[in-house]
């Protein structure tokens, strides 16, 4: 089976260079003040326009208005929006209509009461993401290192396709994609040397690890 990687939260041209040399399948921006891995939008039209023909360019954002996300789309060259916050699916079908890209909504699980919501998000997205919860009282809806228990998504299948995230390392990626099925990862701080701060030998490690 054939992983695909996203590399999420790069801010630098060398993270970029590391995520193409590795294989990643998927890159991603930030788009969130709180975020240690928040890039401004000149920033990331810079580091897109670095990013080789094949590797798809993904903008996390979370509860972002339209007039953010018309400067978003009009001044850095992507292929996906990442929906990372409490977006409802009326909200989700809007942004994908209005901005004619496709959308991967982000759903976090805790426990089996979250799963319901994946077939809601799936009627109206292209992709999931489906993440960890983020801890009660956090200021970050994702980013924080935390894993699921995979169990509860073992053999579940959704209508799209959908991406593993939440605490994966080189060390468990391997198991998580055997636990779940899943044919594509995401990881962010599982490759940081500190926060926000992307590490190439940890990008080409995570990768190779996906891979099996």
């Amino acid at each position: 089976m054939s992983v695909r990687v996203k590399i999420c939260g790069l801010s630098r041209p060398e993270d970029v260079a590391a995520c193409a040399q590795a294989g990643a399948g998927y890159v991603g921006f930030v788009f969130f003040e709180k975020s240690p891995r928040n890039v401004s939008f000149e920033t990331a039209r810079t580091l897109a326009l670095d990013v080789p023909l094949g590797i798809a360019k993904v903008a996390l954002t979370v509860d972002a208005s339209d007039e953010m996300l018309d400067g978003l789309v009009d001044r850095v060259p992507l292929d996906m929006l990442q929906l990372h916050g409490k977006e409802s699916p009326d909200r989700v079908s809007e942004i994908r209509a209005r901005f004619g890209l496709p959308v991967m909504k982000a759903v976090g699980v805790a426990g089996e009461e979250d799963l319901p919501a994946l077939a809601d998000y799936a009627a109206v997205s292209d992709q999931l993401l489906v993440d960890a919860k983020p801890p009660t009282g956090g200021n970050l809806p994702g980013g924080n290192g935390l894993s699921f228990d995979w169990r509860l998504i073992a053999g579940r299948r959704w209508s799209v396709p959908w991406m593993l995230a939440g605490g994966l390392t080189a060390a468990n990626v391997a198991e998580a994609i055997k636990l779940t099925g899943a044919d594509q990862v995401d990881v962010s701080s599982g490759v940081e040397r500190a926060p926000g701060v992307k590490d190439a030998a940890l990008i080409a490690d995570f990768i190779a690890a996906a891979a099996g």
